[in-house]
């Protein structure tokens, strides 16, 4: 069952990113979508929570699920949609499992965590791939806007790693709360700063141009991306080492890539294959020692459960 529930997840969160792109395609506008998305997904995560008598609204309250929002949902995704305006998903999807590198350094900066060997080795590679995936050509595009699209992107994992920190001290000051509830009312605060971002920015734009793959893209991403894919990363987190669902880093890239070739026709030219492998390969060292514990963890309990 948690080898299904991982493999699911790892596809759900693999195919967002094409998602994202068909809706921004259809002409929906990316703030527009990205905070419909988060604000309903987690407004019904919620309601379905405290009708299971399982959190109080009074999270909402809390300047921690707020901080949160801002980082990880606000600011990641802000700028996500954004780019996918100007870059294809696959590139998208590979940019964004940069995340973990800027979770290491922020660490390291504000906590004085002393980062391994390895972990800063596998920074650097992952840098160069960035690098590499950047080069004009590397995902079909080019061009100022293209370049700066990227960045974007990169830019926004700086939010996602600040939110991830920001997550676990809220886990740690909240205990009552179940990782759902919070992650639920990050959503919503997220939502609700994109759709104003939205009002802001969106004002003038042209309209959706094709609404039948627009409202499709928006309800596979709030019930199936937001909702189902995040309950199942929660589910395997509290039946799996912590370390274990966050690997679908390392797939769903590939599956983006992937999908993005076959059914949107992007381009997957060689500096990107050699850019995304380069990267994934970063990802991999910069948390090769929280799997490596994992791995010991499952083995030693292995042990004492044949040695009954």
């Amino acid at each position: 069952m948690i080898i299904l529930g991982y493999l699911t997840m790892c596809l759900i969160f693999g195919t967002t990113f094409l998602a994202i792109k068909l809706g921004v395609e259809a002409g929906l506008p990316p703030f527009l979508g990205a905070g419909v998305r988060f604000f309903a997904a987690g407004l019904l995560m919620m309601l379905w929570m405290a009708f299971r008598r399982r959190l109080s609204f009074s999270l909402l309250l809390r300047k921690e699920t707020l901080l949160t929002g801002f980082g990880l949902t606000f600011c990641t995704f802000a700028a996500l949609y954004w780019a996918e305006q100007y870059v294809s998903s696959g590139l998208a999807s590979v940019l964004s499992a940069t995340g973990p590198a800027f979770i290491l350094l922020l660490q390291a900066g504000v906590y004085r965590i002393r980062i391994p060997k390895l972990a800063l080795a596998g920074t650097l590679i992952g840098t160069a791939g960035v690098a590499l995936l950047l080069l004009p050509n590397s995902g079909g595009g080019g061009g100022r806007m293209w370049l700066i699209a990227g960045l974007v992107i990169v830019a926004g994992e700086i939010g996602y790693a600040s939110g991830a920190l920001l997550a676990k001290h809220a886990s740690a000051k909240l205990p009552q709360a179940s990782p759902v509830a919070l992650n639920a009312a990050q959503m919503m605060h997220g939502g609700w700063m994109l759709l104003l971002l939205s009002l802001a920015a969106e004002r003038g734009s042209a309209g959706i141009s094709d609404l039948a793959p627009a409202l499709l893209s928006l309800l596979y991403l709030m019930l199936v991306g937001s909702m189902a894919g995040h309950t199942l990363f929660y589910w395997l987190v509290s039946r799996t080492h912590p370390v274990f669902p966050t690997t679908w880093l390392y797939v769903s890239p590939f599956i983006a890539l992937a999908l993005g070739a076959w059914l949107n026709g992007e381009p997957l030219h060689a500096n990107a294959a050699a850019g995304s492998v380069v990267v994934l390969a970063g990802v991999l060292l910069t948390n090769i020692e929280p799997i490596r514990l994992m791995l010991r963890t499952r083995k030693a309990a292995a042990g004492k459960g044949s040695g009954g």
